[in-house]
């Protein structure tokens, strides 16, 4: 255990309560160069730094964040983990980001409360039940785990659904992963800071980049509210805001932001023990370690850069959770926060180099990107560290759209819960 974490520390400061903690990770002054600069200090851009220095002995590395650690999505997310894709470049990358879920906590010697409980998707049809047995042969001849379940072994799993005669929407069966789960998103962000920090790496909160400096087609550094910091190498990972941020090297992405809100109810004794997707429309839910149920939908339909969904959206999503656990419709909402995402025309992301020399771009992630952190820092730092893609993110390139290449993740993937 690290020092200052062990269970006489832990003894030691509830004795002595005004004895202050002591920080996980350092905040050191902005250096005037760096080997790699990451703009983002989010959960890519942190597993990123890690990875960098870790795999590829990168030691001289800024992640520069303009708010605090764990401010952006990677602390605004309803935790979800799983591999359940039928795409090829994702079946792939995700099972790859999964495997790593299941020794993070070891690696990072940090706990990040990974709890691989199971999602289960279920079907409202016929023609959907045919489409998860689809998916499912897809994932199980790429190595991956799933289930079918007929209806009868839902309602043994499940048994709190509404599986009445009056169901508006009657179950017929499911897809069951059952190594998906949930994972403590603050926990992350936490853990990859401090295991990235005693690597050596700065992490330099309060650090907004304003500009990003070029030498001809080549960058060179970054303007920030902390002042000028120069670099050969920059990686882009800051979520929601891809756009504005390649916008200042002259990038125009194909990238649209909207909001996607999220919920979490009051406290309950322990009743769902999965985490629960619906075939009727894009819901899911999980219950938390406090009891809330958490939460969540579709986005906002519009583009925006704010943090405030519309109502509709709120009634919206109530109304799929009233409807598959009538018993929600008794449970005090504690609160919703939104989170800002970014949006590809398939509903795949971007890990790759730019045109631009020295410039390379994580973003676009649509409903995947908390998900997805551990595979995308490896293989983003594989990127940088090498100025080349890794096999695992090849796909992912800007020219795909150009090439007819397009990974269509909203047709089989997320949105695959309407088919």
């Amino acid at each position: 255990m690290a020092k200052g974490y062990s269970i006489f520390s832990l003894a030691r400061h509830a004795m002595r309560p005004s004895e202050p903690w002591p920080e996980a990770w350092a905040k050191p002054e902005p250096k005037s160069s760096y080997d790699v600069i990451i703009i983002g200090g989010g959960g890519h851009g942190l597993a990123t730094a890690y990875y960098l220095a870790k795999n590829h002995g990168v030691k001289n590395i800024a992640v520069l964040e303009k708010s605090y650690i764990g401010s952006g999505n990677v602390g605004r997310n309803t935790t979800l983990i799983r591999s359940n894709y039928m795409i090829g470049g994702n079946t792939a990358f995700f099972e790859h980001s999964m495997k790593l879920w299941e020794g993070l906590s070891h690696e990072l010697n940090f706990n990040c409360m990974v709890s691989h409980r199971g999602q289960m998707i279920l079907a409202v049809s016929p023609g959907q039940v045919d489409a998860f047995a689809r998916r499912g042969n897809t994932m199980r001849l790429n190595g991956i785990d799933a289930e079918l379940l007929d209806r009868n072994e839902v309602m043994k799993e499940l048994p709190y659904l509404d599986y009445s005669k009056e169901a508006r929407f009657p179950i017929y069966g499911a897809i069951h992963q059952p190594r998906a789960g949930t994972v403590r998103h603050d926990a992350v962000a936490w853990g990859y800071a401090r295991a990235a920090s005693q690597l050596g790496v700065h992490i330099i909160e309060n650090c907004e980049v304003s500009a990003i400096i070029k030498d001809g087609d080549k960058v060179v550094g970054v303007e920030t509210s902390r002042g000028k910091i120069l670099s050969n190498k920059i990686g882009i990972a800051v979520a929601g805001h891809t756009s504005h941020v390649a916008a200042m090297a002259g990038l125009r992405l194909p990238v649209e932001s909207h909001i996607l809100q999220a919920f979490v109810t009051e406290p309950v004794k322990p009743i769902i023990h999965h985490v629960v997707s619906w075939g009727a429309e894009l819901f899911y839910l999980s219950q938390s370690d406090k009891g809330g149920m958490v939460f969540g939908g579709h986005i906002d339909g519009f583009n925006t850069y704010t943090q405030r969904g519309q109502f509709h959206r709120i009634q919206n999503v109530m109304e799929c959770a009233t409807t598959l656990l009538p018993f929600m419709s008794r449970m005090r909402l504690l609160r919703h926060w939104g989170g800002i995402q970014d949006m590809t025309p398939d509903g795949s992301p971007f890990i790759c180099k730019t045109p631009i020399y020295g410039l390379y771009l994580n973003g676009g992630w649509c409903y995947q990107g908390f998900k997805a952190t551990p595979a995308s820092g490896t293989t983003f730092a594989h990127t940088i560290a090498n100025d080349q893609e890794h096999e695992l993110n090849k796909c992912f390139a800007l020219d795909r759209f150009e090439k007819g290449k397009e990974l269509d993740e909203y047709g089989i993937g997320n949105w695959s819960y309407k088919q």
